[in-house]
């Protein structure tokens, strides 16, 4: 029986969706409004496709078919479109049932599904993703299983449920196909997801960066302006495909301009563009938006400003300008852009302002600033790098830098991922795409903005609360080389793009000045490499000389790595011969190829022509302005598509290519240098050995998330998960405060003790006669302290006395204590039994909304509090992340038995992480734990103090549908 909806309309149930083949589609509830937009998206679905929803002939809907259709309480009968364009072109719908298949209503915990997907969208993997929302919408409303039937010829759909990753029952009844799918996600549909996730957003890129045609919306009618620059960087780079100069002041009878063809609108143009550069005002931008839209323009680079970088107006424009293009199916770069650049010999494409466009190489360069774009491509220029791709996001509004790592991920035209950030904003999602990408190709990221506390203006982000420190430690943890500058960027991706990877820290150091060498011998030390004490050749040494003693260093088993140091050879005469640069470059690079499989890096000191010659710099060959070939011309008009379906896609070498396997054996080893013989000069050793240091560093990071950590099974045995979850649901209540609520100290006791961490307990003392009890009841000896915020573990301050052996100097410790202090009220003391002596360290874990848990530790007090000596990793952690994470601190000797201690239990230290790990990993509604001080011991370790705070958990995007962000 149909009712009234009885929920709001749930509109954080509308997503927008890249779909397979990289365009882009919006999901959303449907709603008593779509009656004609169901009775058209049904009107085009083929008869096949409706035989096989309603299995039966169904020429046409019925009015009682479109009330029923359209109207839903959001809770038992629930129906999602997607559309594209405003229109539909597949529709899912789900009715809660019983256990005999009739309408119900909760706590009955199953429905029936079924889908409808236009024909012109099928195999776009529109019902995939239209399953995973369904799916959680489902959940949401407390419905735990689907059930389906389909006719055993309807393929593609039994299909989709099979490929979902779900659990899942077959069975086969009265002539079809019944499906019972568990929608519990399981770690193979979260598998499923995110590489369909890959696939798709990879895929959108892809089409962004190998267009086969473009056009230059707002391309100016005299020579200078944005649009008319990128114009030319077109036809100068010798674009591939076909291109159009678009404004619609153009005068009616002009057919051309720059040898293009020009006309005063998109939609003017007869044969499909693939994307548009938009290069007008931004008050200009929705019409010119919704005229690619309208053609079937593929995606769009707005180079045009004007949006959030200017204010609240600006980003409500953006904001705008976002769903505008989205509900085309197009992606956007930018706005504010500076440009997209593909140097693929199938492509040739500068959609970009770069003054010097960059030659082909093997170095993928994302960066959120124009500024900071030029000068990245300078620098790359001047000494001899090449591009594979370079994409300026501007805004980034849309087209992230999560989206460029998923296509550089399996572009094999790329081997170094260098990004220049400002704002993550999905920290999460990119510390899990820059895990994957690293296990292939060095990521090498610089990050602007570390201690503002906010987004740069124009990024409309979320702003995590995680400090800057802390970042860093979790990209290294996922493999990402952090540099600190734009100039270290540079150098560490020429030295990752050109030379194979380290097989250890140890550097041989050889040159003609033995100040070189010492000042890179010092930088080596303090990079934490292990150089050998430098080989000086004398300031006589010739290019043969070099050559020789390059060749006895890289056939040296002993040497992992070269450092290579060289000032001007000066002649009898006292004068330097320009062409000893060249030919010092020719000969290290000859000796360089003769001996391969170890990196080199070369520091000089003027010395002209040595760092060209090093380069093997071939620039491509430009013609002048004007002298690319001229366009293509156009093909006949393909035949007319339906709206915002797919066009036929377009190959080139480059997009054909396989990508790389993960599984396949060079994963796990080094790159194979992109350039044979080319070697990167840096013009001061401190430059030098970091890049090397850095490639070090990512070397052994490679060699060991070969084999990832593990959590030890032994933990499963002290640990009840489901009484720790009865206790956490009864402590938050029905109606938990959003805010939080702390734990008490037996609470906290409790629920820590469910996880195998026990906490020693305290007695209250608000008197000496209650200190005196309590100590009777723990034994002596024991401690007295206070429980004040402001005075909690501050034994500086004499808010601890220690090791009291028995009443007398308790007494005593408490008298002192009070008239100190302050009174008993306001102090709050407390008695514990002592613990055996060790080291006072710090354990914490909390929950970022963006970033996800973090696991912290320290050593308790200045070290921690006072030098910020933590190390943090995300959860879940490892027992190679915890061991890893307790030696990385400056403060570690301490625990390995510095100037002659004892060492502690570090396996017991490393325990106790691997279980507040897992603790927090099982539960997101703790969302804070702090166990301080938890003293170490040479044998075992005691929690003497420990906190707690619940609360609702947070929402874990990564876990649900695939949806691009909203900012």
């Amino acid at each position: 029986m149909e009712t009234p909806p009885d929920h709001a309309y749930p509109d954080h149930w509308e997503a927008d969706v890249v779909l397979r083949d990289g365009g882009t589609a919006r999901i959303r509830p449907i709603t008593t409004a779509d009656a004609e937009r169901l009775v058209s998206f049904y009107e085009q679905v083929s008869d096949e496709s409706k035989y096989y929803r309603f299995f039966a002939p169904y020429p046409r809907l019925s009015d009682r078919d479109v009330h029923r259709f359209t109207h839903h309480d959001y809770v038992d009968r629930v129906g999602l479109a997607v559309t594209v364009g405003g229109e539909f072109i597949a529709t899912v719908r789900y009715d809660r049932i019983d256990a005999r298949g009739l309408p119900a209503t909760a706590p009955a915990d199953e429905a029936e599904v079924a889908f409808l997907v236009q024909d012109a969208h099928q195999g776009r993997g529109v019902a995939s993703a239209l399953l995973e929302h369904i799916a959680a919408v489902a959940r949401e409303r407390g419905i735990r299983r689907f059930a389906a039937e389909v006719l055993p010829a309807n393929s593609k759909m039994i299909k989709v449920f099979r490929d979902a990753g779900y659990t899942q029952k077959r069975s086969f009844e009265d002539g079809s196909v019944r499906l019972t799918l568990d929608l519990e996600p399981t770690a193979e549909s979260l598998a499923v997801q995110r590489g369909r996730e890959q696939r798709a957003e990879a895929h959108s890129v892809q089409r962004l960066l190998t267009p086969g045609s473009v056009a230059v919306v707002g391309t100016g009618r005299v020579p200078g302006g944005v649009g008319r620059t990128v114009l030319r960087n077109l036809l100068e780079a010798g674009f591939t495909g076909r291109v159009y100069a678009v404004n619609h002041a153009f005068a009616e009878d002009l057919r051309a301009l720059d040898g293009v063809p020009a006309f005063r609108s998109v939609a003017a143009i007869g044969d499909p563009v693939d994307l548009a550069v938009l290069a007008v005002p931004a008050r200009q931008v929705p019409e010119a938006v919704a005229d690619c839209g309208r053609h079937g323009v593929r995606g769009l680079v707005v180079l045009s400003a004007g949006y959030a970088e200017s204010g609240p107006e600006g980003l409500e424009r953006q904001r705008e300008l976002v769903r505008q293009a989205r509900s085309y199916g197009m992606r956007i770069i930018g706005p504010n852009a500076f440009g997209i650049i593909n140097t693929a010999e199938a492509v040739r494409l500068n959609a970009s302002l770069a003054p010097e466009p960059p030659d082909r190489g093997r170095i993928g360069l994302f960066t959120q600033s124009g500024a900071i774009g030029i000068a990245l491509l300078s620098g790359l220029y001047r000494r001899g790098a090449g591009l594979s791709s370079f994409i300026s996001a501007g805004n980034r509004a849309d087209v992230s830098g999560n989206d460029i790592l998923q296509y550089w991920y399996e572009d094999p035209d790329t081997d170094v991922a260098l990004l220049y950030l400002e704002s993550i904003g999905n920290p999460r999602k990119f510390t899990r795409l820059a895990r994957r990408t690293a296990a292939l190709k060095p990521v090498v990221v610089v990050k602007g903005a570390r201690h503002s506390g906010s987004a740069p203006p124009g990024h409309a982000v979320p702003v995590t609360r995680i400090p800057d420190a802390t970042v860093s430690a979790l990209l290294r943890q996922a493999g990402v080389i952090r540099v600190d500058t734009v100039t270290e960027l540079v150098d560490a991706g020429l030295l990752l793009a050109s030379q194979p990877l380290p097989a250890g820290p140890r550097v041989a150091i050889l040159g003609n000045s033995e100040s070189l060498g010492l000042l890179t011998y010092d930088a080596c030390l303090t990079e934490g490499l292990r150089p050998s004490p430098p080989r000086d050749l004398t300031t006589a040494a010739t290019p043969e000389d070099f050559r020789a003693a390059l060749t006895l260093a890289l056939s040296d088993p002993a040497v992992d790595a070269v450092v290579v140091t060289a000032i001007p050879h000066v002649g009898e005469t006292g004068t330097t011969d320009p062409a000893d640069g060249g030919a010092l470059g020719t000969v290290l690079r000859e000796t360089v190829t003769s001996v391969p499989g170890k990196p080199v890096a070369v520091v000089h000191v003027e010395i002209e022509g040595l760092a060209e010659a090093l380069a093997v710099v071939e620039r491509s060959a430009r013609g002048p302005a004007g002298s690319a070939p001229a366009p293509t011309a156009a093909p006949p008009s393909a035949p007319p598509r339906p709206a915002g379906a797919p066009p036929a896609p377009t190959t080139s070498p480059a997009s054909a290519a396989p990508p790389a396997s993960a599984a396949s054996p060079a994963s796990a080893g080094p790159p194979a240098p992109a350039a044979s013989g080319r070697i990167p000069a840096y013009p001061a050793a401190e430059r030098a050995v970091r890049a090397l240091a850095e490639a070090v560093r990512y070397a052994q990071w490679r060699r060991q998330s070969a084999e990832p950590g593990k959590v030890p099974e032994y933990l499963d045995d002290a640990i009840d998960e489901s009484a720790a979850a009865a206790l956490i649901a009864r402590l938050l209540g029905d109606a938990p405060d959003p805010h939080g609520v702390p734990l008490g100290a037996a609470d906290t006791r409790e629920l820590l003790g469910l996880y195998g961490i026990p906490v020693r307990p305290t007695l209250p003392a608000p008197g000496p006669d209650d200190a005196v009890a309590a100590a009777n009841r723990l034994g002596y000896p024991v401690a007295l302290k206070t429980t004040a915020p402001h005075l909690r573990h501050r034994s500086d301050l004499g808010g601890v006395r220690l090791d009291l052996a028995d009443e007398a100097q308790l007494r005593l410790a408490h008298r002192e204590l009070t008239e100190t202090l302050g009174g008993p009220a306001e102090l709050r003391p407390v008695v514990q039994a002592m613990a055996p002596r060790g080291v006072d360290t710090v354990v914490r874990a909390a929950i970022d909304a963006a970033a996800g848990a973090v696991l912290s530790f320290g050593l308790a007090g200045a070290p921690s509090e006072l030098l910020g000596d933590l190390a943090h990793r995300l959860v879940p952690a490892t027992d190679r992340d915890v061991a890893e994470q307790i030696r990385s601190i400056r403060s570690a000797p301490l625990l390995f038995g510095w100037r002659g201690s004892t060492p502690v239990d570090t396996p017991a230290l490393e325990e106790l992480l691997l279980r507040v790990s897992r603790l927090v990993d099982d539960h997101p509604e703790i969302v804070s734990v702090t166990l301080e001080p938890v003293v170490v011991a040479t044998r075992g370790l005691t929690v003497l103090g420990a906190n707690v705070r619940l609360a609702p958990p947070p929402a874990r995007g990564d876990l649900g549908p695939r949806s691009l962000p909203s900012y």
